[in-house]
């Protein structure tokens, strides 16, 4: 980096963090405070992000989730606690510690009167980077706006200003990406692109850390999810332990004779339900198995056709937890 900044080095993404974490915070805290009261939008939360994972960050809205962001984008000073970023702490090298992350804010905060390539090589220097060590045209190449690249960028559709955002935060080459709800207002084919875009950095070695409301997004791209809820983390597991964990699946089977209504007592002793042709159990693998359904049907007199099944999504686990 320049002189400038003497105290900030390019994140190398060889030099990692022998923890092997990217981000760390321990018993961290945040309360706002005014004339009536005390809001606490963080309460001792402990996170562990994975060196080279897409890390979910979910929650209602007024989770803390963007309180906990800003906090590492250095923009919110914690109340206590501590967070550390590619190895550093953000109170001990702050300037460091923000050269280690890259933001991809919600709001589409860009000047309507730059370019692209204007608008990457102004960021690029506000972080100083030498012209010599700029990535301007590979970094439009990898957001796709190589085309537009000195348009200015009030002729940009929305999509483009989003990809726009994510050049942005990586004119720096951090090795860790924050994505503050990348898809929100954004159309399905343009969302694809998105996953596509944050898929590739990841594999170049970026690790990437995504809020989204959009929970079949982290079902698709996330390895690990913490849920938040008021200010805490319920649960941070690896997005198989959390779908491991609904507990239930349902079993679905078509009968070779329709049952009379209303069910049978048999039926009605499984929780089943009809729907659309076939008959539904809900049930839990712990407890008792599909055999042992499929068993209990036959003896009561039905014979089964057709057999299929149905797992618990994220949706599943995070309306559990949440409520």
């Amino acid at each position: 980096m320049s002189s400038q900044y003497p105290n900030i080095q390019t994140p190398n993404f060889i030099n990692q963090p022998k923890s092997g974490l990217a981000i760390t915070a321990r018993n961290l805290c945040k309360t706002y405070s005014d004339e009536e009261a005390d809001f606490q939008a963080l309460r001792s939360v402990d996170i562990d992000v994975p060196i080279g994972c897409i890390y979910g960050l979910l929650g209602p809205n007024g989770a803390g989730k963007s309180t906990l962001i800003n906090i590492m984008a250095g923009t919110v000073i914690k109340s206590s606690g501590n967070v550390s970023i590619w190895g550093t702490d953000i109170d001990t090298n702050p300037r460091q510690s923000r050269a280690n992350i890259g933001i991809v804010p919600q709001e589409l905060n860009i000047d309507a009167f730059f370019t692209p390539r204007e608008t990457l090589d102004m960021m690029a220097g506000l972080f100083g980077v030498p012209k010599s060590e700029r990535r301007t045209d590979e970094i439009l190449h990898m957001v796709g706006l190589t085309e537009q690249a000195d348009f200015y960028s009030r002729r940009l559709s929305g999509g483009m200003r989003r990809r726009l955002l994510i050049g942005k935060a990586m004119v720096h080459q951090p090795p860790i990406l924050v994505l503050d709800e990348p898809t929100a207002g954004v159309d399905v084919a343009l969302r694809q692109r998105l996953w596509d875009n944050i898929k590739a950095l990841n594999n170049a070695g970026v690790t990437v850390v995504l809020t989204t409301h959009y929970l079949e997004e982290a079902e698709a791209l996330c390895d690990q999810i913490a849920i938040i809820s008021k200010g805490e983390v319920i649960t941070a597991r690896t997005k198989a332990e959390l779908l491991e964990s609904a507990g239930h699946r349902t079993i679905h089977l078509k009968l070779g004779e329709v049952p009379e209504f209303p069910l049978p007592d048999e039926l009605n002793a499984l929780a089943a339900k009809w729907h659309d042709g076939r008959l539904s159990i809900r049930f839990d693998p712990s407890v008792r198995t599909a055999i042992d359904l499929l068993n209990d049907v036959s003896k009561a007199g039905f014979s089964i056709h057709d057999i299929s099944t149905s797992e618990p999504d994220l949706e599943d686990v995070f309306l559990r937890l949440t409520e």
